[in-house]
């Protein structure tokens, strides 16, 4: 009687080009990593600036404290990022390249929308903001579309629906404190 040996095929293999020409190990150990970044700084660090601000009404405040979100913020997404994995199993990289890049555009992320309320006018530092925020928003989804293959119209309705959750948190919570 024969015997039964079952055939063991290679797994296929990721393509090493990703759309557009960009090469997949430059998405995975850069695009990614920014990403990851830009999206946890820009959405992370809404909450507590705009409680502040509707807290306080001084937008330097909201400035000092938007600057301390988005460095604590850099700082943990970075070590995060660089102590996740060694980047040999998973093909991702230098661990500390990976973590800088994460670390700096969580910094990055936090800071664009934290600027303008060095403004002293809260009402226009809140509409800076706000227009700031959107386009942020926008950026990252047009990045997971490019690089990601995300498909635009879904990736911008995520984007922009978890921003405005926490968004609409931080101005609800500026709003409860300063009632009571």
């Amino acid at each position: 009687m024969p015997e039964l040996v079952p055939t063991v095929r290679p797994m296929p293999q990721a393509p090493e080009v990703a759309p557009a020409g960009q090469d997949h190990t430059f998405v995975l150990q850069k695009v990614q990593p920014a990403l990851l970044g830009l999206m946890d700084g820009s959405v992370s660090t809404l909450a507590p600036i705009f409680a502040v601000a509707g807290l306080t009404g001084k937008p330097i405040d909201a400035f000092f404290v938007g600057l301390a979100a988005s460095v604590g913020a850099g700082i943990s997404m970075g070590l995060a990022e660089a102590l996740s994995d060694d980047g040999v199993v998973s093909g991702r990289g230098a661990p500390l390249a990976r973590g800088v890049i994460t670390g700096l555009a969580t910094v990055l992320g936090g800071m664009l929308h934290t600027l303008p309320f060095l403004i002293p006018d809260l009402r226009t530092a809140l509409t800076l903001a706000y227009a700031v925020v959107v386009v942020e928003l926008l950026l990252i989804a047009l990045i997971r579309w490019k690089y990601m293959r995300s498909p635009l119209p879904q990736t911008i309705l995520q984007v922009i629906v978890g921003g405005a959750v926490v968004f609409a948190v931080g101005v609800w919570l500026g709003r409860l404190g300063s009632a009571g």
